[in-house]
């Protein structure tokens, strides 16, 4: 199986795909107003970087970093499908967006999530991020758990 990351723009259509369906899941387990998504009508959109994964050309998974201030951006919109799990490719999309921030000049990636996502939280753990404050819109949102972690530029 070849998985391979491809960056994409905010109106491509499998990233289109995979958001809703992310949003569908968080769904499940927040209430709507604890989602923080991405506006995608802000003409700021497309400072993001998106990404998407394919695994044999079918698109599996995606995430996106968002720049915060000069030295910190955010890990946002970031999804495996859940039959694809557990087969690497959320470290690969994670391991493509951290390079992209080191490449961008970043020495800080941010996170939030929240304790219903216990094995999201585990997995950035696993990989280096630890919690820190909430910070930006989450400051205010009770089930908001917030994660960095530093690069090596």
């Amino acid at each position: 199986m070849t998985l391979k990351i491809v960056e994409v723009s905010s109106s491509h259509t499998d990233l289109s795909i995979l958001i809703k369906k992310l949003d569908e899941y968080l769904l499940e387990k927040y209430p709507t107003e604890e989602i923080f998504g991405v506006d995608f009508t802000d003409p700021k959109v497309n400072d993001i970087t998106f990404i998407v994964a394919y695994l044999n050309e079918m698109p599996v998974g995606c995430g996106a970093i968002r720049e915060i201030d000069k030295e910190s951006t955010e890990l946002k919109r970031f999804f495996v499908e859940q039959d694809f799990r557990n087969r690497g490719i959320a470290y690969e999309i994670l391991m493509e967006l951290e390079h992209r921030a080191k490449t961008l000049g970043y020495t800080c990636i941010k996170l939030e999530a929240g304790e219903p996502q216990a094995e999201a939280l585990s997995f950035y753990r696993k990989h280096g991020y630890y919690q820190i404050d909430r910070f930006g819109e989450y400051v205010a949102c009770e089930s908001s758990v917030c994660y960095e972690k530093k690069l090596n530029v």
